[in-house]
C-alpha cells in the first residue's frame, strides 16, 4: 500500500450493516457528504471488513464503503463475512466432499441470512458485490502500520505475497481455501478468523450469539506477562468454561502462537467483539471491534506520523439506538 504522508488514516472496525453509526462515525471524522459519497480532503478511511451480515443496514453500508473506495477516499479489506459470502456462492473444486467451499449448513445460513434478505430483490447488484468482495485485498502493508481482519500471520503473509505481489489473491484461491490444511485454506481461517484452538478434553461452550462452539479465540500477540491458564489465553466476549478457565497452559505453549511482536510496526484488527471503553491491547496493536451490531461501539483510530499507538486516538459512537 502507498502511504501519503501528507494524509492522515481513519482506520474504521467491524460495521456489520450498522450505516447509521457509520455515518455519524465519519461525520465525527470531519469527513463530509459530498456527490453522494463521504470524503475529507486531507484523511483517508480504511476499513478492516466485515461490511455485511447481522445488522439492519447491509446494502447501505456497502454503498457508503465502496462509494469512498472507489472515490478513492478509503481502503478495504476482505473480513471473515466477506469471505464466508464467497465460500457460500463459490463451488468447491471437483472430488470435494461438499459442493460449495462454505457448506451450505443450517447454521451456515442463519449467520447470513440477514444480507441475503437484504438482496433478496437486489439479486445483479449481490453478484456484482460478490465481485468487488473478491476484489479486496486480504491484507495491507503501509511500512509503519499494518491491517488485517484477525491475525498478521507473517509465514501465511509472506506465502500470499511470493505468489500475488500483496494481500489481493484470486477466485481460484478461494475455491482451493474449500480443502483443509491447504495452503489457501490456512491463509483464510488464520488471517480472517484468527488462531482458533480446539476446548480441552473436548467440551464446548455456548456464546452470546447463541452457537455452540468447540473452540475458542485465542492471542497471538506477545506479552510481557504470558498467559498462564487457558482463561488468560482467550481473547472473546465469551468466558471459557468454569472447569477449564484456571487450568494451567502446557509448557511452551503460548509462545508457539505468537506472531506479533512487540518490536513489529503497529497493527490494527477487528474481528473479536469488543465491549467497554477502546483501549490499547499494547503500544503496537489495537483492536477496533467493539460490537457495534450489538449495542456496542462503532470505532476508530486516527492514525497521523505516529510510531506508537496512543490511547486518546480512538473516536467512536455509540450504537444503542
Amino acid at each position: 500500500m502507498l502511504i501519503d504522508p501528507q494524509r492522515g488514516y481513519d482506520i474504521i472496525g467491524d460495521v456489520h450493516g450498522c450505516a447509521s453509526a457509520l455515518e455519524r462515525l465519519l461525520e465525527q471524522l470531519g469527513y463530509r457528504k459530498t456527490g453522494g459519497v463521504w470524503q475529507h480532503r486531507q484523511r483517508m478511511a480504511i476499513f478492516l471488513g466485515d461490511i455485511i451480515d447481522r445488522g439492519p443496514q447491509i446494502r447501505e453500508s456497502l454503498e457508503i464503503v465502496r462509494l469512498m473506495v472507489e472515490g478513492g477516499y478509503a481502503h478495504c479489506i476482505m473480513g471473515n463475512h466477506e469471505y464466508y459470502a464467497l465460500a457460500w456462492h463459490t463451488a468447491a473444486p471437483v472430488g470435494s466432499r461438499q459442493p460449495f467451499v462454505r457448506e451450505h449448513s443450517p447454521r451456515h445460513a442463519g449467520i447470513w441470512q440477514a444480507t441475503a434478505r437484504a438482496f433478496a430483490e437486489h439479486p445483479h447488484e449481490w453478484q456484482d458485490y460478490l465481485g468487488w468482495f473478491a476484489r479486496r485485498p486480504l491484507f495491507l502493508d503501509g511500512t509503519s502500520f499494518r491491517v488485517v481482519h484477525a491475525c498478521w500471520d507473517k509465514e501465511l503473509i509472506e506465502g500470499v505475497r511470493q505468489r500475488f505481489g500483496g494481500g489481493e489473491v484470486d477466485q481460484a484461491f478461494i475455491q482451493a481455501s474449500a480443502e483443509h490444511g491447504s495452503f489457501e485454506h490456512r491463509v483464510c481461517n488464520r488471517l480472517l478468523r484468527g488462531i482458533n484452538l480446539m476446548l480441552p478434553g473436548g467440551q464446548k461452550m455456548a456464546g452470546q450469539d447463541g452457537l455452540t462452539r468447540s473452540t475458542y479465540r485465542a492471542r497471538f500477540w506477545q506479552e510481557e506477562q504470558a498467559p498462564r491458564t487457558y482463561a488468560e489465553l482467550a481473547f472473546q466476549p465469551d468466558p471459557m468454561p468454569e472447569n477449564i478457565a484456571s487450568q494451567r497452559l502446557p509448557k511452551g505453549f503460548y509462545q508457539q502462537l505468537v506472531q506479533h511482536q512487540a518490536s513489529d510496526p503497529m497493527l490494527f484488527v477487528g474481528h473479536y467483539w469488543r465491549d467497554g471503553e477502546p483501549a490499547l491491547i499494547s503500544p503496537n496493536l489495537a483492536c477496533l471491534d467493539y460490537s457495534a451490531v450489538n449495542g456496542g461501539r462503532l470505532v476508530a483510530y486516527r492514525l497521523d506520523d505516529e510510531t506508537r499507538l496512543l490511547p486518546e486516538k480512538f473516536v467512536w459512537v455509540e450504537n444503542n439506538a
